[in-house]
């Protein structure tokens, strides 16, 4: 069996941190641009 035990919080975590920040800032700016699009429609369609 494996011989190193794993020790919890010791996992480097800098690509999840890294994806989860891109996932996030795509996310916020599709959100952004629904909403904008949805008031153009609004507007245009009166």
């Amino acid at each position: 069996m494996a011989e190193h035990k794993h020790e919890p919080g010791t996992m480097d975590i800098t690509d999840q941190e890294r994806t989860f920040e891109g996932f996030v800032r795509i996310v916020s700016y599709a959100a952004t641009v629904i909403v904008v699009l949805l008031i153009l429609l609004y507007l245009l369609n009166g």
